[in-house]
Parts: structure tokens; sequence; C-alpha cells
């Protein structure tokens, strides 16, 4: 690059007042001057510095007002698939949207058909009482006719104009307005007369020929106008039928008023609608343009400000998302709380069977569309306050698993409700609440259904990765695999109810948490969905390390929008995702999210005891008829593990000649002897060691005393148990049993 040097512009001369500055086209910037400077005429480098401009020397860099900023369209032509986009995106369908469905041209009949029936049938039931006003009504209309009559014929509408030109003593005009009344009178006097005569005459003839019937029926035809005739401005003849506002048309008018209410724009501003307001369904659907700057996000977070505007219920405006434009917002406004409505029993009653690899039937949208979803390669965390329909949601889903025969179940219910007793037809292992029944500890039977289940997982990583490609591509579990029982890798649906109960347990607490997150974050990936529900999200209840592992989360009623965002994750509460704000009359309703890439509300269907055990019953002979019904259902005993308790497992690992022991001591021995139980107790402290075991055996009434020992000539005092109380508890334990 060659330099060039540059002499300091001269002075310009001063312009005059009626003329600018001339812009130099290469101003120059001087520097502080240097005490070395050289020669007149000579410059040292870097002295002088030229703004250069962008690109064309010629051009002085400023835009004059008026000229163009944009680039020229020629320069940066469309593609053709841009515009064929464009094109199709802006081309509105040929028929309305409720017209393509019939689920939503059944709701249109149904809204047409409740709106004019109801008001056809308040009018009908008050037709005697609007007779009796008809009546009441006819003498006051019979004198406004004569009255009016009258009036017409001797031109009183004119009388005005005669007294005003007889006033202003202006005889002309009065003779002229006096000759034109004279000849209204003559034609009205000669019109009315002809009407006299022609109306008596076929009064005449009706009651001499007419037969009886039409006779009174046109005494109530004239008894009617004449009562109609006779009402009173003040006093409506025909009442106003009270029909519910929220089926009155939705204006653009009230949108309007709605959206400024909400501050989400201004008067001046406006909103634009670039589509028609129309009925959708049971309901009406609006499409707004927003003032740019304003987005999506913003009109979520003023939505309980928009219904307000539009004077509904907030459970009755729903926001979508259009992906046309961020300031682009699609809104359905219902004319009911649709949340209210129930959604009927479930269509697995009537099914036969269900593939699970596909989507079932779990519920309907707040506009009543079905909502099929799939448990594939995700986890489901369900929560919600008691009596909100938190274990039927998640039951039906647990149906719709035991209607595929090639689908293996594990059900544990924390609370031993009954609500779940019916699984015992199909479920491969099952348990019921915290406390030992028949021989059988559910928490135990817990543990190692977790610990059997997590190596199957293990086991099926390593298979699908050794299996032929043309059989296994990707190293993925498909449906041939799922349902060969040579390979023995069926899906699995591992539900868990009220879990917060097992997680709180004081002595395998800690073990079922750390299998559980595992089987979330992990098993998905191999067939293996983990679903659990609760009603205590918190972190004491259900920690986080649990709940962030679930991929879907669904949220029916809560007390407070930060439980919700517990539930649904952080950030829901920001997104316009807020259970709290559901009502107590919104039984199985809940707020979706994580299953697909959008969230939605889901009314789920209802399965009720007697809908459950029929589905079950049918599930069961499935089974039995593909020869896939296993574990605990086919009367496969249990492991060993599940007959155990803490009780037994210190009385096993107490010698026979020992009365009195430390607690340290018996946990060392239970790690040994049972390391993926109590291992983890084996690593603590001496004191927390033995605080865990006095926790595990508080519940059966043991507690632990100091015991001495001599140990090195010194004497030692630990705390510790007595063999004593352990075998009186044991033996009480199968005393209760015995007579159960």
């Amino acid at each position: 690059m060659t330099e060039t040097t540059t002499s300091p512009p001269p002075k310009a001369p001063k312009a005059p007042e009626d003329t600018t500055a001339e812009v130099l086209p290469f101003p120059l910037k001087k520097k502080p001057a240097d005490p070395d400077a050289l020669a007149a005429g000579e410059v040292k480098p870097g002295e002088w510095e030229a703004e250069l401009p962008d690109e064309n020397p010629d051009d002085d860099g400023q835009v004059a007002e008026g000229d163009p900023v944009d680039p020229s369209p020629h320069l940066y032509p469309p593609s053709i698939a841009d515009v064929i986009e464009a094109k199709d995106k802006a081309r509105r369908p040929v028929l309305p949207d409720w017209l393509t469905s019939a689920k939503q041209r059944a709701a249109v009949a149904r809204w047409a058909a409740g709106h004019y029936g109801q008001t056809s049938l308040y009018h009908l039931l008050r037709t005697p009482v609007y007779s009796a006003k008809l009546l009441g009504y006819a003498p006051r209309g019979v004198w406004r006719c004569t009255a009016g009559t009258f009036r017409w014929v001797f031109d009183a509408e004119g009388r005005p104009l005669r007294a005003a030109a007889v006033l202003a003593e202006d005889a002309g005009e009065y003779m002229v307005l006096a000759r034109r009344r004279d000849a209204r009178v003559r034609l009205r006097g000669a019109i009315t007369a002809l009407a006299a005569i022609v109306g008596l005459g076929a009064a005449l003839a009706l009651y001499v020929l007419a037969p009886t019937w039409l006779g009174w029926l046109s005494a109530l035809a004239v008894t009617a106008v004449l009562g109609a005739v006779g009402t009173p401005a003040d006093r409506p003849l025909i009442d106003v039928a009270k029909v519910k506002f929220r089926h009155r048309k939705l204006t653009s008018d009230i949108v309007s008023r709605a959206f400024v209410a909400a501050g989400l724009t201004t008067k001046d501003q406006g909103i634009a609608f670039p589509q028609p307001i129309r009925q959708d369904g049971d309901g009406w659907r609006v499409v707004v343009d927003l003032p740019y700057g304003k987005t999506f996000a913003d009109a979520v977070k003023k939505r309980e400000a928009l219904a307000s505007g539009i004077d509904v219920a907030e459970t009755q405006v729903f926001l979508d998302r259009d992906t046309t434009s961020s300031r682009r917002v699609s809104m359905w406004v219902a004319n009911r709380d649709p949340l209210a409505v129930p959604t009927g029993r479930t269509p697995l009653l009537g099914a036969s069977r269900v593939d699970f690899w596909k989507p079932f039937p779990w519920g309907r949208d707040e506009r009543g569309n079905e909502v099929a979803i799939s448990m594939l390669w995700l986890s489901l965390l369900v929560g919600a306050v008691p009596r909100q329909g938190k274990t039927f949601s998640a039951r039906t889903i647990a149906l719709a698993a035991a209607l595929d025969p090639y689908v293996r179940l594990y059900v544990f219910d924390g609370k031993a409700s009954p609500d779940w007793r019916a699984f015992v037809n199909v479920a491969h292992r099952i348990g019921f609440g915290t406390v030992a029944q028949k021989g059988v500890d559910p928490v135990m039977h817990l543990v190692s259904s977790l610990q059997e289940l997590k190596a199957d997982v293990e086991d099926r990583y390593h298979r699908l990765s050794e299996l032929p490609l043309h059989i296994c591509p990707e190293g993925k579990l498909t449906p041939a695999i799922s349902q060969d029982m040579r390979y023995n890798m069926p899906l699995v649906l591992f539900v868990v109810d009220e879990v917060q109960e097992y997680l709180m347990h004081p002595v395998h607490g800690k073990t079922i948490l750390e299998l559980l997150v595992f089987l979330a974050r992990v098993a998905p990936a191999v067939g293996v969905s983990v679903m659990t529900a609760t009603q205590k999200p918190d972190d004491t209840a259900c920690p986080s390390v649990l709940r962030d592992q679930h991929q879907a989360r669904f949220a029916l009623r809560v007390g407070a929008y930060q439980v919700s965002d517990t539930i649904l994750g952080a950030g829901s509460y920001s997104e316009g995702l807020d259970a709290s704000r559901l009502l107590k009359s919104h039984k199985g309703v809940g707020l979706l999210k994580g299953m697909t890439d959008d969230s939605g509300i889901v009314r789920t269907y209802l399965a009720d005891g007697r809908d459950a055990e029929t589905i079950l019953i049918r599930a069961r002979a499935l089974r039995e008829a593909e020869e896939t019904l296993t574990g605990d259902a086919a009367g496969e005993a249990p492991k060993d593990a599940a007959l155990t308790s803490v009780l037994d497992d210190v009385a096993a690992v107490l010698g026979r000649g020992e009365t009195k022991v430390w607690s340290e001591t018996v946990v060392d021995r239970l790690a040994e002897t049972r390391p993926e139980v109590y291992g983890a107790w084996a690593q603590m402290e001496p004191k927390p060691k033995a605080e865990q075991l006095t926790t595990a055996l508080k519940p059966y009434g043991i507690g632990t005393e100091q015991i001495s020992r001599r140990i090195d000539g010194k004497q030692v005092n630990k705390r510790g148990i007595v063999r004593a109380d352990i075998v009186k508890a044991i033996t009480e334990r199968d005393k209760k049993r015995g007579a159960h």
C-alpha cells in the first residue's frame, strides 16, 4: 500500500450567512503539535490521518433526507422457495377450521342447538303471559290507532307550520298551506272511508261465510296487533331471554378494549387483525398482531388482564403461539369454562388392546380435541394437592400399559390406597404402603424390585449393543425386539404413587432415591419408563435430584405458584404455566410440559374403580393368552429380600451367644451381609452409624442402651442393642401375621 502525504487544508473563507460550509471529501484530524516538526510542506509519518470512505471515494458518506436506506429489492431477490412458502402461509383455507373437523362441527351444532333451543323454550313457556299482556294492551291499541288515524286524515303534522304562518301574519304562506291541507284531507278522507267500507265488508263476510276457527284466528290476530300497538314503551311485551354473556358474539371492539386494558397496546397504536374473528368450536378464535416490540410472552403474562378486559373468567382465555411472528397471538375465548366440563370415561373401556409403542388417548385439551401421549423414552412426574385427580391421571397411563401384553408393569403405592389394588392382576411386581403385610415388607420389595430393574437396564445396554445391525439398528430397542420373548426385553413402566412415603423411609429412603434417580436418568433409553406421583414435591419429600431427571411433568392444581414451578420446572411460571390458577372444580385437569415441544392443558379421562377393574380383567386375559404374565401376578414368589425386614437382618448377624452388641458392630455386619442395602451405613462415622440403626429399629419399639466392654484394659461405653428386644419384636410381629 502506497502512502501519500497530504498538506493541511487551507482555512476556508468566511461563508455568507445564506450559504453553508462545504464538506471536504477527506476530513483530517490534526494531532497535537510536535516541537520537532519538519519544515513547511513536509509531514511526519502519522502526523495526519485521513478518514477514508468505506467504498466510493467520491461519496461523502452522508444520507440526504428522503433518500432510501433499505437495500434495493433487486440486489437481494427472494428465492423461489421463499416466495412459495410465503404464499402458502398467506393462503387462507377454503373452509373454516370448524367445518373440516367432525368434532368441531358437532361442537358448533351443540352450541347452536343449545343457544336457539334455550331461547325458543324460554319464550314458549311465557306465551300465556305474552297473551295476557296483548289482551290487556288491546284497548290502548284501539285508542292509539283511532287517534293516529284522525291525526293523519286531518293533517295534524302540518298544524305547526300553519300556526307559524299565522303568527308571522304571512297571509300568502298561510293560504298556500291551507289549500294543501284541504287537498290532503279530501284525499286521506276518501282513502279512510274506502278502507272502512272494505274492512267492514270483509269482517261481515268473514263472520257470515268463514268457519268458526278462522274467525277466532282473525280475532286473535287483530287483538295481537292492537295489543302490540298499545304496549307502553317502558314495558316491553317480550321479555329478553337470559342468554349467557359467554355466547354473545366477540367483536373487534371488545378485543381491542381488552388489549388496551392489559397494557399491551394503546388507543393510538391499536392492534391489527390479520384474520377475521370467527367462531371456533365452543368459543371464538381471534388472531392479533401486537405493536412492534411486544411479544407473545408479554401477552401470556397479561392473560388474567386480557380475560378481565373481555369480561370472562381467566380459565376461558387460551393463548397459542404463532410460529410466523413473535408478536402474533392466537387467542381462543371459550363460551364457558371448558376445564370444568368432564371429559367422560376413558376410551380404553372400548379398546381390546393397546400398542404402547404408539400414542394412546389420555384426555382432551381445553377445546375438546383428543390428547394422545406416549411414554416411550421418557420419565413422567405427576404432582398435585390431594383429591384433584392425581392418582386417577397416573392410573389411566398404567391402564393403557396393562392393555399391551408386552409391557411389564411395576406398581408401588406409598399410601396403600385402594386405587391400585386391582393391578395385582397384571403387575410383575406390586406393593402397597410401608408396613409389612402377609410376610412381605413392601419397602424391601420395592428396593429389591429397583435393584432387579437396575441390573436389567445395565444388561440391556450391553445386549443391545451386541445385537446385529439388521436386528437392532443403531443399538436401539425396537418393537420386534421388545415383543420377542427370546430377548426378554419388553417395555417396562415403573409406577410409584405417593413416592414421598418411600423416599422419607428412615432406613431405605436414601437407597430408594439413588435407585430411582438412576432409572429415571438412564433407563428410558432402553425402554424402561418411570412414572412417579406425589402430593409433596418439595426438596424434603421429593428431592430435586430426582425431579430433575423427569423429562415430562404434569401438574394438577396446587396451592401456590412456587409449588407449580417445583413440579413443572424452574422458569415455568415466567412462561405463563401456573397450576395454582386451576380451580377446585377442575378435577383431573393439569398442565403438561416436556412430552411435546409445546406445553398444554390436559383434561384427563376418568376411569373409576369399576372401569379400572374391567380393563385389568381384560388385560390379564390378554397376558394369559400371550403367555406374558409374570412375577407377582403369576404367583411367582418375590425374592427373599422382600420377605425380610431390618429385624430379620439384625437377628441374622447376631451371634448365638451374644446378648448385647454395639450398634456400630451390627451395622458393619449388616453391610458385609447385604452391601447393596446397608453399604452406605457402614461408610458413616461411628456416631451417625449407630444413630442410623437406632432410627431403623425405632418403629419396632426397640431402643438402645449403653453397653460397657473392656478393651485393652480400658472400659469402653457405646450404644448398642439387646438380643432379647430383637427376639421379642420378631415374635410379636409373627403373632400379628398369624392372626391375619
